[in-house]
C-alpha cells in the first residue's frame, strides 16, 4: 500500500512539475491582443543592435578597461542583430513570413548617418527609430551573458583569460514594437543553456526554432 501511495504521489508531483515548466515556457512568449490590428499593414521590419551585457568576473575585469568591455558588448549586440537577420533570411520562404526584414547593413548605416551610436540607442523610441529607418516595426532585444559569444568577443576573452565558451548562462529577449504607436507587439525571452549552443548563430537558431510556431508574422 505504501508503495502504491508513493507511486501516486510521484506521478502527481511529476505532472505538477511538468505543468509548471510548460506554463513558464508559454509565459515566455507574449503576443499583443491588438497585433492583427496594429500590424495588418506592416511590410518591413528593421532589426537594431541588441542591448548586450557581458558579466565578466571581477578578476577578469582587472585586465580589461571599461572601454574594452563597452566595445565587447557592442560587438555582442551587433552579432545578435546579424545572426537574427541571417535566420530570417534563411527561413523566409519556408515559413511564409508576410513581412520583409531590412538589411542590417542599411539599418546600421542609417543609424550612423543620423548620429545614433550604439550607446544611445536606448534614448530613442520605437516610433523615432521606425521613422529614421523608414520601416513599419522595430525588432530589438537584450542579451545578458557571462561569456561573449561573438567570434571577436570569444577570441578576445580566450586570449586574455583562456576561457572556453562551451557553456553559458544568462538570457536572450527578442521584442517587436509597432513603428507607428510604439506598442509592444511580440516578446520572446529564454534563458541561455548548453542545449542552445555556444556561439551567436547557434543560439539564435535554436531560440527562434523554439519560437517559430508562435512568431506572429507567419501565415498559417
Amino acid at each position: 500500500m505504501n508503495k502504491i501511495i508513493f507511486t501516486l504521489l510521484a506521478v502527481i508531483g511529476l505532472a505538477v512539475f511538468s505543468s509548471d515548466v510548460s506554463a513558464q515556457f508559454i509565459r515566455s512568449i507574449y503576443t499583443s491582443p491588438d497585433f492583427e490590428q496594429l500590424a495588418k499593414d506592416h511590410k518591413t521590419l528593421a532589426i537594431i543592435p541588441f542591448d548586450a551585457t557581458v558579466k565578466l568576473r571581477p578578476k577578469q575585469m582587472k585586465d580589461m578597461s571599461a572601454d574594452d568591455l563597452a566595445r565587447m558588448e557592442e560587438q555582442e549586440g551587433e552579432s545578435v542583430q546579424s545572426a537574427l537577420y541571417s535566420y530570417f533570411l534563411r527561413r523566409k520562404s519556408k515559413h511564409n513570413f508576410r513581412v520583409d526584414f531590412q538589411d542590417v547593413t542599411r539599418t546600421n548605416a542609417l543609424l550612423a548617418k543620423n548620429g545614433i551610436a550604439y550607446d544611445v540607442l536606448g534614448e530613442y523610441t520605437s516610433e523615432d527609430l521606425a521613422e529614421i529607418l523608414e520601416v513599419d516595426g522595430i525588432i530589438s532585444g537584450l542579451l545578458v551573458t557571462d561569456k561573449p559569444m561573438s567570434d571577436a568577443g570569444a577570441v578576445a576573452v580566450g586570449v586574455l583569460f583562456g576561457i572556453s565558451t562551451a557553456t553559458n548562462s544568462g538570457k536572450v529577449a527578442v521584442n517587436i514594437n509597432d513603428g507607428a504607436t510604439g506598442e509592444l507587439l511580440w516578446k520572446y525571452e529564454k534563458a541561455l543553456s548548453r542545449e542552445l549552443g555556444s556561439d551567436t548563430n547557434q543560439i539564435i537558431n535554436a531560440l527562434m526554432r523554439k519560437a517559430s510556431r508562435k512568431f506572429p508574422y507567419i501565415d498559417k
